[in-house]
């Protein structure tokens, strides 16, 4: 049976949990193991290719970690997104936190043994935190009602912004931690990561429930046994351009963004700063990223989401352009276009995921979804391994010029799917 209320529609059937309270206690638990894993990814990113270039002693090849862990993000959604797909978000999300743990102490054993094999793979496995990071956001869209996914969305990127900004800040002193426990410092932060991405794993498993997808599912069994109606999706050109648009979308602004924030902390190195300044602007960059997804859901919402990831294209081109022009002393005009960057991105993503999400049958959801997340994982791995070859052959400010100009591929690809509606 289906139940109206002034508040929207609550759908509820025998043996089926009310969607609007489900979706309530669903989100409470995705904030808090979002919180957590903010810290261990925002802990790596901060360290990990100054680690690298620290080992091996070349700049050229300080894109690596980022490469390696946006590689291992790429494996790991495909797995992630198959496991919710058959046994529902929960497992899905607590494996990959389980696997980003596994990477980070992968690492810090690296570090220790001074292996840069060793580093490498345990970088790969440590992308797995990173992918299920994002893969969680999904989650909280699955019993979201249509007019408030983006808004669903946000709130579970928003809690990714206390652990985002503590985690980076963190760096010095979990470095004093390590070095105090015979461990190289710049692998300290991923005592942070692993810790993090172990608590998030065990509160996902145990709290989780009910399973967000399962319920989706069961509702919209439910709502078809009874009208002999499936959910509507639309004509399949149009859930194929929507599937298109999104992934474009998430695509571009990772590629973007991934290749300017990699390459930050070693410019700011290579003019003198210490991990200290590098934490400090990698924590903003972060909490751009994610501390806007409230008012950026609401923005998707009411104005659409065709506009709002235009808005993106534009504010990485702002991004690049001063993180161009900025001295390389000035830690205060990096830290704003890195703002300008994170703040690009959570456009990119919440559009776009709402976009994904609005287009897909719930029949192949979380597999699409995870495919997709691919595409962005390889765009990351691409942006990763590139920046520090295109620092080491031009600059920082040619490549951080050259992404916010590429971030402006966006615009015709809204513009044509505006056009055919």
């Amino acid at each position: 049976m289906t139940e109206s209320t002034a508040q929207g529609t609550t759908r509820s059937t025998a043996g089926v949990p009310d969607a609007a309270h489900a979706q309530r206690r669903i989100l409470r638990v995705l904030v808090a193991s979002q919180i957590l894993s903010g810290a261990g990814l925002a802990a790596g990113v901060t360290v990990g290719a100054l680690l690298a270039q620290d080992m091996l002693g070349t700049t050229g090849l300080a894109g690596l970690p980022s490469a390696l862990f946006t590689a291992g993000s790429a494996l790991a959604a495909v797995v992630v997104g198959r496991l919710s797909q058959i046994r529902g978000r929960r497992p899905g999300l607590a494996a990959g936190y389980l696997t980003g743990a596994v990477g980070s102490a992968g690492v810090i054993t690296a570090a220790v043994l001074d292996d840069a094999v060793l580093l490498f793979l345990a970088l790969f496995v440590y992308g797995a935190g990173t992918a299920t990071n994002l893969q969680a956001r999904y989650a909280g869209a699955d019993l979201a009602e249509p007019g408030h996914r983006a808004r669903a969305v946000s709130t579970v990127l928003v809690a990714t912004t206390l652990g985002g900004v503590a985690g980076p800040n963190l760096a010095a002193p979990t470095g004093a931690l390590a070095a105090s426990l015979g461990i190289p410092d710049l692998a300290g932060p991923f005592l942070l990561s692993g810790a993090a991405y172990g608590l998030a794993a065990l509160v996902l498993a145990v709290l989780l429930r009910p399973d967000p997808l399962v319920v989706a599912r069961a509702l919209a069994a439910a709502e078809e046994s009874s009208t002999g109606v499936g959910a509507a999706t639309g004509p399949t050109h149009r859930r194929r351009a929507g599937v298109t648009l999104g992934a474009l979308v998430m695509v571009l602004t990772q590629l973007v963004m991934v290749s300017i924030m990699t390459m930050t902390p070693v410019h700011l190195h290579d003019h003198g700063h210490g991990t200290a300044a590098s934490g400090l602007v990698i924590g903003i960059h972060i909490g751009a990223m994610y501390l806007p997804s409230p008012l950026t859901g609401w923005l998707v919402d009411r104005y659409g989401r065709l506009k709002i990831a235009a808005a993106s294209g534009l504010t990485l081109l702002a991004a690049g352009i001063l993180a161009a022009t900025a001295p390389g002393d000035s830690v205060a005009l990096l830290a704003c276009a890195l703002a300008l960057l994170g703040l690009g991105w959570n456009f990119g993503l919440v559009s776009g995921t709402a976009i994904i999400t609005d287009t897909v049958p719930l029949a192949s959801r979380a597999k699409t979804q995870g495919t997709v997340d691919v595409s962005i994982a390889i765009a990351g791995t691409t942006g990763g391994l590139t920046s520090g070859m295109v620092v080491a052959g031009t600059s920082y400010p040619v490549l951080a010029l050259t992404c916010g100009v590429l971030a402006l591929a966006t615009l015709p690809a809204v513009a044509a799917t505006a056009s055919s509606r």
